[in-house]
């Protein structure tokens, strides 16, 4: 019997419950910012939308140089700093009010959001065993996956029952609970960073490698951020806002009850046996959603697009980090989240259009056609390292 190094150990478990508690007050505050902007502040779908392509836009400015920053401060120190701003951005919700001023804190919050998780990716990339990355890097993207269903329950349970003013306390309080466990995982020995010397470079930017897979990632994310910026008002429009809730809990729990599986195949067989299933499965979720008419067909979709997104990105995201060297594992994970937010920045902005000129129905609908194109376009790449 073969002996496998753990993955579970203390500062693996202490990096997967502060990324929990970040995704958590983004994915809470994603799913409500928009009901928020066009309940309390009477502002249009467009201007929701903008709330969340501003906070990405900031994040896709500073996420190239992330990786250098890591470099020069040291990854655990710049996990630190940057949880703290995120942070106090979290508790500034409950003072700001006016539109602009909002815009702005979203702007801000954006930055140090994605110098977390550039840390925290590649901090997670340094722990796990090189031998069971596919897996490690799949557990730890499941703490993402919780925030996915805990962040939006809780939050739009809040606002329905209490209020916006609950809702920033408790995720406040949620971040600060995340930011002081953080500080229980220990300084890394990664040994000497050959690029920690040099000046600054292009290379300092981007990492060649990861650009192919980093590319087809951002398309998936721009038909993710068709879920992500309006399901709830696609779901308030449809009559089925208490559903909403119910739409991320399936959603997580099939990407938790499958992740395993798919972490395993992904080391055993290869990534093909992940990617391509999971393509279909995403495509076909938002299908069922663009003509969702009943409970029932919303929580079929929330399924299907679980495991397909469930099974696409964390693979993608491994598939960045193993296209280079350990020492460029920041650089990276950079580059993978630099274009997956653009994807998702774009995908907010372009889609509240498609929302606004041809309505909600067909947003979903080219969001699963552009999965479809992205299907093709991996089998080519396949089919062309194959000959």
């Amino acid at each position: 019997m073969n002996y496998k190094e753990p993955i579970w150990t203390k500062p693996f478990i202490s990096l997967f419950l502060t990324n929990l508690s970040v995704f958590i007050v983004f994915y809470g505050l994603v799913s409500t910012l928009p009901l928020y902007a066009k309940d309390a502040l009477s502002r249009t779908d467009e201007e929701a939308g903008l709330l969340m392509t501003i906070f990405l836009v900031s994040a896709i400015i500073v996420r190239p140089f992330s990786g250098k920053l890591l470099d020069i401060v040291g990854k655990r120190k710049m996990l630190l700093i940057s949880l703290f701003f995120y942070l106090i951005c979290t508790i500034l919700y409950y003072f700001i009010t006016p539109f602009g001023g909002l815009l702005a804190l979203r702007f801000f919050q954006g930055i140090w959001f994605s110098i977390v998780t550039t840390a925290a990716g590649a901090l997670a990339a340094d722990i796990v065993p090189k031998t069971r990355r596919g897996a490690g890097l799949g557990y730890y993207v499941m703490s993402t996956n919780l925030a996915v269903v805990i962040g939006p329950f809780i939050a739009l349970f809040i606002i329905q029952s209490y209020s916006y003013d609950a809702l920033f306390i408790l995720m406040s309080i949620l971040m600060t609970i995340g930011a002081l466990v953080a500080l229980l995982i220990p300084e890394l020995e990664t040994g000497h960073n050959e690029n920690k010397s040099k000046g600054f470079t292009l290379n300092d930017l981007f990492e060649k490698k990861a650009m192919p897979i980093a590319i087809l990632a951002s398309l998936i994310a721009f038909s993710y951020a068709s879920v992500l910026s309006y399901l709830s008002i696609y779901a308030q429009e449809k009559g089925l806002l208490p559903q909403a809730s119910f739409f991320f809990v399936v959603f997580a729990a099939v990407m938790l009850i499958t992740r395993p599986f798919t972490g395993r195949i992904f080391d055993e067989k290869g990534p093909a046996y992940i990617l391509i299933p999971g393509f279909l499965l995403f495509f076909f979720g938002l299908f069922v959603l663009s003509f969702m008419s009943s409970p029932g067909l919303f929580l079929i979709a929330g399924a299907f697009v679980g495991l397909g997104y469930g099974a696409l990105v964390p693979s993608m995201q491994t598939l960045a980090i193993q296209s280079t060297t350990h020492q460029r594992s920041g650089y990276a994970t950079a580059t993978f989240f630099t274009l997956f937010d653009s994807g998702l920045a774009v995908g907010s902005y372009v889609l509240g259009i498609v929302a606004v000129q041809l309505g909600y129905r067909n947003v979903y609908l080219l969001s699963s056609v552009l999965v479809l194109a992205v299907l093709a376009s991996y089998i080519l790449v396949i089919r062309k390292r194959q000959h």
